[in-house]
């Protein structure tokens, strides 16, 4: 389809979500939270009113044209492309399947923005819905790519449990500055704007379940690589997106340059998840994902955290966050001293139960109807309120319509992560092997072929991110960066002086100032550099343009 500025679906959906109620009650008069309550200070633990929860219920406002007014933040892009074949109609009461629309008029025409308008451009924008194999599997796909320029490099962008590729808006404009590069930020498989098929775990077995829940997004992953043929990419994953790109990295070796985990969850071991049916830690970090300040967390820098180690971000930082780890915790419990802003809490026995029989928090958020706002407005005034009120309204109707789509791959949660945020099979125990696995001489994993045809992956590097008042604990990524280390000096030493010398493997743990656990949106602007120089270090540049 040819590129244009503007399409039919574009316009169609920028009118549908000016004209709702909701939209137009704010014209005749500000129904946006005040700032006070915004940042939580006013309302109680849900900021929104009932009257602003249930109109934005009555709007019924689409996931696409949600999605389309957040990426309409963008720089330099003023009409983002949204294609409707998924999230084009609201939800209903019932459950929906989310289809699959083939029809023409929901594709989107690609956008192209020219040197003129676009310092950094020109550039080509476009959302599209890539189909898999299998009855109603598809994801949904932002890309973003240089014209008038060789593309040698591609880096994928994989959000966190429950979210959308549209949380990157900060990301997009920054990261396709690099010459010689192409961006992907896909949705995963029943998230987001991604279709939404049953989720289903077959296996009986612990670990085969576990396998089970990760192969449901990783096979997925794999299938839209080979789907845009694409041979080797940067990966980069948030949260459960980094540990679904560990676990991708483990499954389909050979097809990775660099794997970046921002903030990823699932690392550190805990007896507990590892070791009972369902756990019942007694502390976890979890709840400050729903009850830590936004704005404090970019305006505090962690005493706690040594100069040094917020702009040096490296083998520094080892010993200061075990320090840090000691002091907080000298007697191996939960007590220790936490920064302003991020109480820990036990998990409350109802939460527990609610995980235990694999009820995901979007399941009461659909359940609670004109409610189902203002319940997500106890989240998003909190992890939105260090941005602009626009903005932080716009991801808000985001979320609540996400949130409210048929269940799919939320409930794969519970089958990964026990109550507490605790993976039950830790990467720390298997990330050493990423970069490691062995793999046929045309670089494709089998272990049917002789072990004469077969060779070693040569290492990869990983860079891990935190944010400087992270509540995901950054002590699992120095030990990350101490075993993947540690297993490359064991490899070294029985290897030939070639596989020395083509060696790749490599681990840093980077620390972003004044961020929390959703470092790419807090710290936006330090996290932009610092993935500008990762991706520029593996097409060996250094500089742009």
């Amino acid at each position: 389809m040819a590129a244009a500025t503007t399409n039919d679906s574009n316009d169609d959906i920028r009118t549908r979500t000016q004209q709702s109620p909701l939209a137009s009650k704010r014209a005749k008069q500000s129904n946006t939270p005040t700032e006070d309550n915004r940042k939580g200070k006013v309302g109680g633990y849900f900021t929104l009113g009932y009257k602003e929860g249930f109109s934005q219920w009555w709007a019924n406002v689409p996931a696409a044209a949600a999605e389309h007014a957040v990426l309409s933040y963008i720089p330099y892009l003023r009409k983002p492309p949204t294609h409707t074949q998924t999230g084009s109609a609201p939800p209903s009461t019932n459950a929906s399947t989310m289809s699959i629309s083939d029809s023409a008029d929901k594709e989107a025409a690609p956008v192209r923005t020219n040197s003129l308008a676009d310092p950094f451009g020109p550039r080509q924008w476009h959302s599209q819905l890539v189909k898999l194999g299998g009855k109603g599997r598809a994801l949904n796909e932002f890309s973003v790519e240089r014209l008038g320029e060789a593309q040698d490099q591609n880096l994928v962008m994989l959000h966190g449990y429950g979210a959308g590729l549209g949380f990157f808006y900060k990301n997009f404009e920054g990261l396709s500055r690099v010459p010689g590069w192409k961006l992907y930020a896909l949705d995963l498989l029943g998230m987001g704007r991604s279709s939404r098929p049953p989720f289903r775990v077959h296996a009986k077995d612990r670990q085969k379940s576990i396998a089970e829940a990760e192969d449901w997004f990783v096979d997925a992953l794999e299938e839209w690589r080979v789907k845009r043929n694409i041979d080797r990419f940067t990966l980069l994953g948030h949260s459960l997106g980094g540990y679904m790109a560990v676990a991708y990295a483990l499954k389909y070796p050979g097809h990775l340059n660099k794997l970046i985990l921002a903030s990823p969850v699932g690392i550190p071991e805990d007896p507990y998840a590892v070791n009972a049916e369902m756990p019942d830690p007694s502390n976890s970090t979890l709840t400050n994902e729903f009850s830590q300040d936004q704005e404090a967390t970019t305006e505090y820098s962690n005493p706690k955290l040594p100069e040094a180690a917020k702009t040096v971000g490296d083998n520094n930082n080892f010993l200061n966050a075990r320090s840090k780890a000691q002091k907080s915790n000298p007697n191996g419990d939960d007590t220790g001293d936490t920064p302003p802003g991020t109480p820990r809490k036990p998990l409350p026995k109802w939460l527990t139960y609610l995980w235990d029989a694999n009820i995901s928090p979007f399941s009461i958020v659909r359940w609670s109807g004109p409610l189902g706002p203002r319940f997500v407005s106890g989240w998003t005034s909190r992890r939105f309120s260090h941005l602009p009120p626009d903005e932080a309204q716009a991801l808000h109707t985001y979320a609540y319509s996400l949130f409210r789509q048929r269940g799919s791959g939320e409930y794969a949660l519970a089958y990964i992560l026990a109550p507490g945020a605790f993976a039950r099979s830790p990467l720390i125990r298997r990330i050493h092997g990423v970069g490691r696995q062995m793999i046929s001489v045309n670089g494709t994993r089998t272990s049917s072929i002789a072990i004469a045809q077969q060779r070693r992956e040569n290492g990869i590097p990983v860079v891990l991110m935190y944010g400087e008042n992270d509540w995901m604990d950054i002590a699992g990524g120095y030990n990350v960066e101490q075993k993947i280390n540690e297993e490359k000096e064991r490899i070294i030493k029985t290897a030939t002086l070639e596989e020395r010398e083509n060696d790749r493997g490599s681990a840093k743990c980077l620390v972003i100032k004044r961020a929390g656990h959703h470092v790419y949106l807090d710290g936006w602007e330090e996290f932009n550099e610092v993935m500008r120089e990762e991706m520029m270090d593996v097409s060996g540049q250094t500089t742009i343009g």
